[in-house]
């Protein structure tokens, strides 16, 4: 997904730090070039303090997007979700991270969650990093209630997981 955005700013190294912050935080440029989120407008200062870069880097990188039909296509459609991993544990929800063999592997979240749903748990939310984004992705997956021990080693022996942390 990120490879085909890349290569629309390997040109301009500075706006793709820009355009890499809001594919992450999953911000959007409205049809008036501003940055978004929902109907909240991000300050261009406020992004370009956050990669260092000036404001007008920002508003070029908005003004390449605009542009561009496939990218302004993209980002007038991303959305942010929120991410429930650091507050889980204050509303007693369960919390595992999983460390992939190869993050691009096929099945891994298939195994993981068929696990956790036959020893009765409901899964609140999953949520991936894409492989091709992230040098370390993990799969992170909230529950109805904490993990127990037992099915941890189980998760660990599923195909395609290296690693996993429980919190």
């Amino acid at each position: 997904m990120w490879e085909p955005i890349r290569i629309k700013f390997e040109k301009y190294p500075a706006q793709e730090k820009v355009v890499k912050l809001l594919f992450e935080r999953g911000f959007q440029v409205n049809s008036e070039g501003k940055v978004v989120s929902g109907n909240i407008e991000i300050p261009h200062v406020q992004i370009g303090k956050e990669v260092r870069v000036d404001r007008r880097v920002v508003d070029a990188t908005a003004k390449h997007i605009l542009e561009d039909e496939m990218l302004f296509d993209i980002f007038k459609n991303v959305k942010s979700i929120p991410f429930l991993a650091d507050v889980a544990p204050h509303l007693n929800l369960g919390v595992v991270v999983i460390t992939p063999d190869d993050g691009a592997d096929v099945g891994i979240i298939s195994n993981v969650t068929r696990i956790i749903s036959d020893a009765g748990l409901s899964i609140r939310q999953a949520v991936s990093d894409d492989p091709y984004f992230t040098d370390n992705p993990k799969l992170t997956i909230i529950t109805n209630e904490k993990i127990p021990g037992n099915l941890v080693e189980r998760i660990l022996k599923a195909k395609g997981v290296k690693g996993v942390s429980v919190y």
